[in-house]
């Protein structure tokens, strides 16, 4: 609500759901979309500028944190070239494998 950041319990509460989904779909890939989710599944507490430009592991699923879109609608000119950026680097790990 309000666009305010999820509660840590609101987290707990999700995230064995999502934890299945990934389980189940067990992607070659995760992107991570804004702070909330990229600091969740990373585990480190840095903001989105810092996190993204780097592949993590998550439970031996590669991810790449990128901004949120509705950042990028906000404010194209500071972050359509880093998503693109980050886009790029999945095209180029997916097209690897």
């Amino acid at each position: 609500p309000g666009n305010r950041d999820p509660l840590t319990d609101e987290m707990s509460a999700c995230l064995p759901y999502l934890e299945r989904q990934i389980k189940l779909l067990q992607p070659d890939l995760i992107l991570s979309v804004g702070r909330i989710s990229s600091q969740v599944l990373t585990g480190h507490s840095e903001g989105i500028g810092r996190l993204r430009g780097k592949t993590y592991d998550y439970r031996g699923t590669a991810l790449i944190a990128t901004y949120h879109p509705s950042g990028v609608l906000r404010n194209p000119d500071d972050y359509r070239k880093p998503v693109w950026e980050d886009l790029k680097r999945v095209s180029t790990h997916l097209n690897e494998r």
